[in-house]
């Protein structure tokens, strides 16, 4: 496979991890919607129920527009050539963990038929994160220690 196919295939996977958790935060914000609905009318200026509810849907809807967002620029990043240093939207394999420097989703699945396992573990940090500072500008073959581990870039892309 090559440094481009395993890019798209990682940030696809990513890609259908994030409709997912929007799809979830739209069901949550819609059934806290639902359930301030058949809660009846609002007979109390300080109903603590309806409030309860109405700041639930709005975290959700605030989770649904991150995700969204989140998305918009993963479709465009699958469309950007691979990266021979570790920046902004680059991939990043180490002999100890696999980093995609992009959105703060956390760990995602890529399936992988060269795996031992059949799946590949990965990590989408976000630039505000100590791991990405650590990585940032590094090529291949150069190390970085994060937590007392020293870690070295295997491949970029």
């Amino acid at each position: 496979m090559t440094r481009e196919e395993k890019r798209v295939k990682v940030i696809n996977a990513l890609i259908a991890h994030q409709q997912h958790t929007a799809h979830v935060a739209k069901q949550e914000m819609d059934s806290a919607q639902q359930q301030s609905n058949d809660y009846g009318a609002n007979v109390d200026r300080y109903d603590s129920y309806r409030t309860k509810m109405m700041r639930a849907r709005d975290m959700y809807a605030k989770q649904l527009s991150n995700a969204n967002a989140s998305l918009r620029y993963l479709q465009e990043a699958v469309r950007l050539p691979p990266f021979d240093r570790a920046e902004h939207g680059a991939i990043v394999e180490t002999d100890k963990q696999r980093f995609f420097l992009s959105i703060g989703a956390g760990k995602f699945v890529v399936n992988d038929s060269e795996s031992s396992t059949g799946m590949q573990y990965y990590f989408a940090i976000s630039a505000q994160t100590p791991i990405y500072q650590a990585i940032k500008g590094k090529t291949i073959g150069d190390s970085f220690i994060i937590n007392g581990i020293q870690q070295t870039i295997k491949s970029i892309y």
